[in-house]
């Protein structure tokens, strides 16, 4: 974990590429990025997938592709869908504990993401020290829009 924020801090932000939040899970990834355009998404995307095999390899001392596979886009239009995309996203650890234990865990932030750079919670946190590893959203629906549907509440369980 710490070598992939460590990676990511150098490459969040490509000027027209963004990555806003994150959650790794055991076998997976979950990215909320901004991008101007096709290209530069594509070339965001590719350099995270590469920044997360290198960190990857690094801790593993191995060697080879990490990533089996494309990315899966899904476009985000209106605020309501952003705020569930960030519910998503930060809250993800959540959904995959009640389907491994069957019960909800604590509400509790989780290590594996971005979530203790998120500014939208229902509760106040200290202000985490250090760099941030994710770039600040620059559109109005990332930045503002989505607060119109209410702030993210730690206890809330991701649906699909």
């Amino acid at each position: 974990m710490r070598e992939f924020q460590r990676s990511l801090r150098v490459g969040c932000e490509r000027g027209d590429f963004r990555v806003l939040h994150y959650s790794l899970q055991r076998d997976h990834a979950h990215l909320l990025v901004e991008a101007d355009s096709q290209t530069a998404l594509a070339r965001g995307m590719k350099s995270v997938g590469a920044r997360l095999a290198r960190a990857i390899n690094r801790v593993f001392a191995r060697a080879g592709a990490v990533l089996d596979g494309r990315y899966h886009l899904h476009l985000l239009r209106t605020p309501r869908e952003v705020r569930n995309a960030l519910a998503y996203v930060l809250l993800n650890a959540r959904k995959h504990w009640r389907q491994r234990f069957g019960i909800a865990p604590p509400p509790r932030i989780d290590e594996a993401s971005s979530a203790r750079w998120f500014d939208g919670w229902n509760l106040v946190f200290a202000v985490p020290r250090g760099e941030r590893e994710v770039a600040e959203a620059q559109t109005w629906l990332v930045h503002v829009g989505w607060r119109r549907h209410g702030l993210v509440d730690l206890d809330e369980m991701p649906a699909r």
